[in-house]
């Protein structure tokens, strides 16, 4: 009984040990740290959004045509007595040169025949002249002799009237005075007569000097000189051969211009006047070609298959062309290029010739406009880094897309940061890391520029 006792007495005094042990061991653990979740912070590379000076670009192709093209034919018929020993193709003639001459013997005949009438025509017109100055001569001579006459015819008839002379002597003078005032009339008749005669001769001396006009320039046109410094193009006669008005002798280029007949897609050519706003009269030919001066468009062409850093060339837009191909959608920039045979180098930039593929790029006037890299842009929005670092999701309205580069026409401002890496996941308020990347930007003002041709 004893036993038994000590073992009740002694179990509860174990179980309210361990029961204060395990107490103790509770109150006196430190309490449980709580972790408060939240997004990891992305690092994500920026640009500061600002206005850039843009210029606008497009590119067009086509080929290269002489500006000049000389298409000689043969204005008289005759046989090919002369032909230039560089006049084939290929060859190079300066201008003023006598490229081709037609026999020139029958219109030398036709010539001098000319000359010779015109020589008749003025000797017959100064004889007049001498036989008029002689007849009014004589009739000054003539009236002074009636002039006598009739003063004599009334110092007889008063002589007459005092019965001092017989009547006959009276009527012999009155018949000198009848035969002097014939003369005179008659010479009056034949110097008044000299005005139609001269005139006739006059009118054949203009018709000789016609004729001698028409056969020198016949005479003329038997010889060919090239009117500007050409290269030769086909040549389609050989010394010898006769030749007929109206036959094609040969073609001919000229080397100081060559003309791009450029053609560009109609919707390339509109973001060239983006910004701008240019009113003109299309039926007023010189209001159309200030317009064109008006737009400023620099014109650089390439020679496509060559290095464009090397076969390129400063051009000019020249004209547009009057229509647009309502199948492809495309209208023609006609481009001039100045002095295309200048600073050749063999293999790398060759001349600009007739027929060859080149393209044109059109730059626009710069002017500043919100820009940023097309990388920035997903599907009409762009992430913004806010001033606390954090992600928001913009939509924006775009004005144009160029190359790797987007210009905004609303939907942000100058000064905000534009995030133009991935960001994974896309969420809004999502905590930032910014990096600036001024290295990108300044490429990216240079490409806006036209300076770099594309994005490295």
């Amino acid at each position: 009984m004893k036993n038994i006792s000590q073992r009740m007495i002694i179990l509860p005094l174990i179980v309210l040990t361990a029961l204060a042990l395990v107490i103790y061991k509770v109150k006196s653990r430190s309490p449980v740290e709580h972790e408060v979740l939240q997004f990891p912070v992305r690092t994500v590379e920026i640009i500061t959004l600002e206005k850039l000076p843009f210029r606008a670009r497009a590119i067009a192709y086509g080929n290269v045509e002489p500006a000049v093209l000389l298409e000689a034919k043969a204005e008289v018929s005759g046989k090919i007595s002369y032909i230039h020993p560089l006049l084939k193709k290929g060859g190079s003639l300066s201008k003023d040169t006598v490229a081709l001459r037609i026999e020139p013997t029958i219109f030398e005949f036709s010539l001098d025949q000319s000359a010779a009438g015109l020589a008749g025509s003025q000797s017959s017109l100064t004889q007049l002249e001498v036989e008029e100055k002689s007849t009014r001569r004589s009739l000054e001579i003539a009236s002074k002799n009636l002039q006598i006459g009739l003063t004599e015819l009334d110092r007889l008839r008063s002589i007459r009237e005092k019965k001092l002379i017989a009547q006959s002597v009276v009527d012999v003078e009155q018949q000198k005075v009848f035969q002097l005032r014939q003369q005179v009339e008659d010479l009056q008749g034949r110097l008044t007569s000299y005005v139609s005669r001269k005139a006739v001769t006059q009118a054949q001396i203009k018709q000789s000097e016609t004729r001698l006009a028409q056969s020198k320039d016949t005479l003329g046109r038997t010889e060919i000189r090239l009117p500007f410094d050409a290269r030769i193009g086909e040549v389609s006669v050989d010394k010898g051969e006769f030749t007929t008005v109206g036959n094609i002798l040969f073609e001919a280029s000229g080397i100081k211009a060559v003309e791009i007949n450029a053609q560009l897609p109609t919707r390339q050519f509109r973001p060239l006047m983006m910004g701008r706003k240019l009113i003109f009269d299309m039926q007023n030919p010189a209001d159309l070609q200030s317009a064109l001066f008006k737009m400023q468009l620099e014109a650089n062409v390439r020679l496509v298959g060559f290095d464009g850093s090397i076969a390129r060339w400063q051009g000019e837009l020249l004209r547009i062309g009057e229509s647009i191909d309502p199948n492809r959608d495309m209208m023609d920039l006609v481009v001039t290029v100045n002095n295309p045979y200048e600073g050749i180098i063999p293999g790398k930039r060759p001349p600009l010739l007739k027929g060859m593929y080149a393209s044109v790029e059109f730059l626009s006037p710069a002017r500043e406009m919100l820009v940023i890299p097309r990388k920035a842009m997903h599907q009409g929005r762009v992430y913004v880094a806010k001033e606390n670092n954090q992600l928001e999701i913009r939509s924006v309205k775009v004005l144009h897309k160029q190359g790797e580069l987007v210009v905004i026409e609303s939907g942000i401002e100058e000064g905000e940061k534009i995030i133009i890496t991935d960001v994974i996941p896309v969420i809004e308020g999502l905590p930032l890391k910014t990096i600036l990347a001024s290295e990108y930007q300044k490429r990216m003002a240079e490409d806006a520029l036209g300076i770099r041709g594309h994005m490295q």
